[in-house]
């Protein structure tokens, strides 16, 4: 493989750009722990009963040519509830990778499946503008539950 898995450390801070709310707005976190498996941030306002988190984590099953990573991107996001507004209202969405990694010498097929995902969701037809409002073909479909 061309690139190891630690090829790409992810920052301290995200803070220019890295995550933006559905305005499209910038969106801070501060990693609060790491570990050689796990980073996870958490948004630099948040209040401690409402969490507002993001996970990274990696693991890694099989051998030889079977050896497979399963990636997950987390991200926990917890406000009031608006019909009860003494219960918080968590929502969690996750992006995973399932990668073979004991039968493949590139990451091109990984990166072929993630580009497919994230166009799925973040745009419609011929349009090349990230969606962040979630209104992009696969988002609009989670969000409101159709088909």
């Amino acid at each position: 493989m061309k690139c190891p898995m630690a090829c790409y450390m992810l920052p301290a801070h995200l803070v220019t750009n890295e995550v933006k709310n559905i305005a499209g707005t910038e969106v801070q976190y501060n990693r609060i722990r790491n570990s050689e498996r796990e980073v996870v941030y958490e948004y630099e306002s948040v209040s401690p009963s409402l969490p507002d988190r993001i996970t990274v984590t990696h693991e890694e099953v099989g051998q030889g040519t079977k050896k497979r990573r399963r990636s997950r991107v987390r991200v926990d996001f917890t406000t009031a509830g608006e019909v009860d507004t003494a219960t918080p209202a968590p929502c969690v969405a996750n992006l995973s990778l399932d990668i073979p990694i004991g039968n493949i010498t590139e990451l091109d097929i990984a990166k072929q499946c993630l580009a497919r995902l994230l166009s799925f969701c973040a745009s419609t037809g011929a349009d090349t503008t990230v969606k962040y409002d979630c209104t992009g073909t696969g988002a609009a479909a989670l969000v409101s539950g159709s088909l």
